[in-house]
């Protein structure tokens, strides 16, 4: 099959790139960031998904299915670029997938979308209608990319569509939002709250998104790992130690004294993780994670090594 994985050059697309070639597939790519060492088999296009190269691409090539990852966080860009990618490029992405006969679509978003509040379920169904934006502005971007990939289903029905809202990554790269918040020695905590995070192992991560292209998905689904874990165990199994920090004072503390800096709506994210059910994605695919948390936690520990 020839697929056209967008955000190619990113830790989880070259992941996806590669098993997919593992698998006999024929990989095209689209990422404005160079691939440096991405194997020959690789059709590399250097460009912005919203630009018209990317477009060429959808019309010489005429890729069969398409994985688009071309979004980013508030780690990387201002709020007007997220706009610009996350929302403009989803849109372009799938108007391209249609005027080009794409068979297949799989948007890879994020379980955060969900939103993080004190009375939200412990465990987040597809069926919960994404929140973000109430409690973490800064989220608003990947939540309008998320609705928009998914009225996909009823807007171009003849593409078999799938959005994947996948739990936090960890593992040896280190990118990511929770490795980022977990890099350095000392990890702030929000004293009193000791809350389950949940997360999958990268390899996993990209895994799961192969398996949902080969199963031909269609629909909203929730990918998760192994088991959630308190906090403060997944601190001291990264070998982090847990800074506790008064609710007050915890916006005061963060970008100083070598503590990540995080936006303000990030804190409710902290005290109040969002944990899934991934049930359907399971039946659908029979997808069971090959690392644990306790290797998933060390795999992250050790990188450095």
């Amino acid at each position: 099959m020839r697929i056209l994985v967008t955000g190619i050059s990113g830790t989880m697309g070259r992941l996806v790139a590669l098993r997919l070639l593992e698998e006999g597939h024929e990989v095209i790519g689209i990422d404005r960031r160079p691939w440096p060492d991405a194997p020959r088999e690789i059709d590399l296009c250097r460009a912005d998904t919203r630009k018209r190269p990317a477009e060429d691409v959808f019309r010489l090539q005429r890729p069969e299915a398409v994985i688009h990852m071309a979004t980013v966080t508030h780690w990387g860009a201002s709020r007007e670029e997220r706009y610009r990618i996350n929302l403009g490029g989803t849109r372009a992405v799938f108007d391209h997938c249609h005027s080009y006969g794409v068979k297949q679509a799989i948007f890879v978003g994020r379980h955060t979308v969900y939103g993080a509040a004190p009375d939200a379920p412990l465990y987040h169904s597809e069926e919960d209608p994404p929140m973000a934006v109430s409690t973490f502005p800064d989220l608003a971007d990947l939540v309008a990319a998320d609705l928009y990939a998914g009225s996909a289903l009823w807007r171009f029905p003849q593409i078999q569509t799938a959005v994947l809202r996948i739990v936090y990554t960890l593992g040896p790269s280190g990118t990511g939002t929770l490795m980022r918040f977990l890099r350095g020695p000392n990890v702030p905590t929000v004293m009193g709250f000791d809350p389950l995070y949940q997360f999958i192992h990268e390899q996993d991560a990209a895994r799961a998104i192969v398996e949902a292209l080969r199963h031909g998905l269609r629909g909203i689904f929730n990918v998760a790992g192994p088991p959630p874990v308190p906090l403060s165990l997944l601190c001291k199994v990264t070998g982090r130690r847990a800074v506790p920090i008064p609710d007050l004072l915890y916006p005061l503390a963060l970008g100083r004294f070598g503590l990540p800096g995080l936006p303000a709506g990030a804190i409710s994210h902290l005290k109040h993780p969002i944990v899934v059910k991934a049930n359907a994605f399971v039946e659908a695919t029979g997808f069971a994670p090959e690392l644990d948390e306790v290797q998933t936690m060390e795999s992250f520990r050790w990188s450095g090594d």
